[in-house]
């Protein structure tokens, strides 16, 4: 994620990372390529080729609507996945605060718990992205629970599944109550609700049929506007079409980039840095030492 101040209004004004320029450089430059054609026919002679710009008009206010439904909805997909790992960042807190205060006398026990509950956010950003290298991220596990976790089918639900089966081992043995067994195991039960959350995100892209009409007429649009231009703009018309297929092709590649917020472009969430904070205060709670604390995967 990007990280900038809203109040500094020129600070990012010519960036180019994270504003989509990279992203639509080339569909741009093939509409300024084609108005320089059309300009140049219509100069030559062949002035049929200009039509009347209502068409156009009434066009762009539907197109525009499209755009913001497109935006809109690809937003508040972004904002729901935020909103699913910060009640992951709540739960991870919650849990492991109940469990340092009802097993205080079992210290091995809240510190495997400390260590699974910090890998639950990393195996799942993991999920998320398709990352097939799990190791790395969860070294702090015991060697045993990070053979395991790392074979499973599904890595973060195994952890959570390892979290429940501590609490079920530890009120076997009378060290916590069925109401604290239930208590605890609520909050591994949210995380696993977030992270299906988080995966319905992922796997639901948004109607296929709609994207593939806003893009259809978007280029349609965009190599149609030199005809509509062309006879009031003349050579302006190039400099005209370059600033609203940049604006139109900028506000639908927006729209792309933040309906998956779970990846690695520009304007995706932190998921690395949201780890990184769950794994701090998780480890801290517990007051897991200096060298596990430190732990922190490479690279991240």
């Amino acid at each position: 994620m990007v990280r900038y101040d809203p109040h500094k209004w020129f600070e990012h004004f010519f960036d180019i990372r994270g504003s989509m320029v990279r992203e639509i450089f080339v569909r741009v430059a093939f509409c300024v390529a084609w108005s320089v054609l059309v300009v140049y026919a219509y100069r030559s002679g062949f002035r049929s080729i200009a039509i009347p710009s209502t068409l156009h008009s009434l066009v762009g206010v539907a197109l525009g609507l499209l755009l913001v439904f497109r935006t809109n909805s690809a937003y508040d997909r972004f904002w729901e996945g935020r909103k699913l790992w910060g009640g992951m960042v709540n739960e991870t807190r919650n849990l492991i605060r109940l469990a340092v205060c009802h097993l205080p006398p079992e210290a091995n026990l809240v510190h495997r718990i400390a260590r699974l509950t910090a890998a639950f956010p990393y195996l799942s950003m993991a999920t998320l992205r398709g990352d097939t290298e799990l190791a790395k991220l969860v070294a702090f596990l015991p060697p045993g629970d990070l053979e395991t976790v790392t074979r499973a089918q599904h890595p973060a639900l195994q952890v959570a599944t390892r979290i429940t089966a501590l609490l079920v081992d530890a009120h076997r043995r009378k060290l916590i109550s069925d109401i604290t067994l239930q208590a605890i195991d609520q909050n591994v039960q949210l995380l696993v609700d977030y992270l299906g959350g988080c995966e319905r995100i992922r796997k639901t892209p948004l109607p296929f049929a709609y994207v593939v009409h806003l893009r259809r007429a978007l280029v349609m649009y965009c190599f149609t506007l030199p005809f509509a231009l062309v006879d009031t703009f003349g050579w302006a018309t190039v400099l005209d079409v370059l600033l609203i297929s940049y604006i139109f092709f900028g506000i639908e590649e927006i729209g792309v980039e933040i309906e998956g917020p779970f990846g690695y472009d520009d304007n995706d969430l932190p998921l690395e840095e949201i780890c990184r904070t769950i794994q701090t205060n998780v480890f801290a709670l517990a007051e897991l030492g200096p060298a596990a604390r430190e732990a922190m995967p490479e690279g991240l």
